[in-house]
């Protein structure tokens, strides 16, 4: 059980940096954009595909971020250059990058059991350190050494990178340009009026949304040895799941905690899916059914708890009024004695 949560982890803080791009897109510049599924896929694509054609590990993951990057920007052209829908032009791209990264790949599976990839790497640096001992020793010696992974380099490691990766997103939304953006998804004709060039800022914006869901794309190809054509399908539920989550539990008062909430989120979502799926009359097959299940949860929720809270608010609002109604009237009564 304990491994099994350890797995998910892992997977969430992967899962986390499409999470930060599905909240630049859907949150920042108010874009509801589709292409998510299918650029996902293109990132596993393109690192898989040079991967095993010899490339380094780490180039073919930097390919992959710029192959995601193109992708957003084609999806930002088609809405604001060939005034397509939003939803339309992300809905379009998708279909189009299915066929392209079938192209890519060649065929609808890419298997990478046997070629060195980002992970194989850091799992070899890592054994070298001796630090999996050190720790793994510590839980062992106050009982707990049953319920601790193999190693935890992919673990330490992701969250170093996830976490640089929400620190420069965090830099760049308070930049100028990310300023812009921010102002576009809040008011796109208020910013025009700025003269700025609010086409430009929504390509870039979408650009480095699905560079981000590339590059998880790459990495989850990589961790799980494969890449297939299908394995986006839901990604944009997932990526939604992991940033309502997050801003559910951790709030949004300023960009870095609601970058950190994002974070937060999507290792809570991959936990959850754990522990639905280890319920005895649930399968593997209902993967999507549970992914809904906690979307709706997680967006119906916060909407009963704050009715509640406002019933709450107007009763207690009722007994104020109440209560001074009844004490001015027991003090015009004092008064009338008075006066007598």
């Amino acid at each position: 059980m304990s491994i099994a949560i350890f797995s998910s982890v892992e997977l969430g803080i992967i899962y986390a940096i499409m999470a930060l791009g599905v909240y630049l897109s859907f949150r920042v510049l108010d874009f509801p954009d589709l292409t998510v599924d299918g650029s996902f896929v293109t990132g596993a694509a393109v690192a898989a595909t040079m991967i095993v054609n010899g490339s380094n590990p780490i180039l073919a993951t930097v390919v992959a971020m710029l192959a995601g990057f193109v992708a957003g920007c084609i999806t930002g052209a088609l809405h604001t250059l060939g005034r397509i829908n939003a939803l339309l032009s992300g809905i379009l791209m998708m279909i189009a990058l299915y066929s392209i990264n079938l192209r890519i790949m060649g065929r609808s599976n890419v298997p990478m059991l046997n070629t060195e990839t980002f992970f194989t790497k850091l799992r070899t640096w890592w054994e070298g350190t001796g630090i999996d001992p050190l720790i793994n020793n510590a839980f062992a010696s106050v009982g707990l050494g049953a319920f601790v992974p193999r190693t935890w380099g992919v673990i330490f490691v992701m969250i170093i990178v996830t976490l640089a990766i929400k620190f420069i997103t965090d830099w760049f939304l308070k930049t100028e340009i990310g300023l812009a953006i921010r102002a576009t998804g809040d008011n796109k004709r208020m910013i025009r009026s700025f003269s700025a060039n609010t086409n430009g800022l929504v390509i870039l914006g979408l650009g480095v949304s699905n560079a981000m869901v590339a590059f998880s794309g790459a990495l989850i190809a990589q961790h799980g040895g494969f890449a297939d054509v299908g394995m986006g399908i839901g990604m944009i539920i997932i990526g939604l799941a992991s940033v309502i989550i997050g801003e559910a539990l951790f709030g949004t008062k300023t960009i870095a905690r609601t970058t950190l909430a994002v974070i937060g989120g999507a290792i809570i979502y991959r936990i959850v899916v754990t522990l639905a799926l280890r319920v005895d009359f649930l399968e593997t097959g209902d993967m999507k059914i549970i992914t809904a299940t906690i979307v709706i949860i997680a967006l119906v929720a916060p909407k009963i708890m704050d009715a509640y809270k406002e019933r709450k608010r107007k009763r207690q609002k009722m007994l104020k009024l109440q209560t001074l109604h009844a004490t001015r009237g027991k003090g015009d009564e004092r008064a009338t004695l008075n006066s007598d």
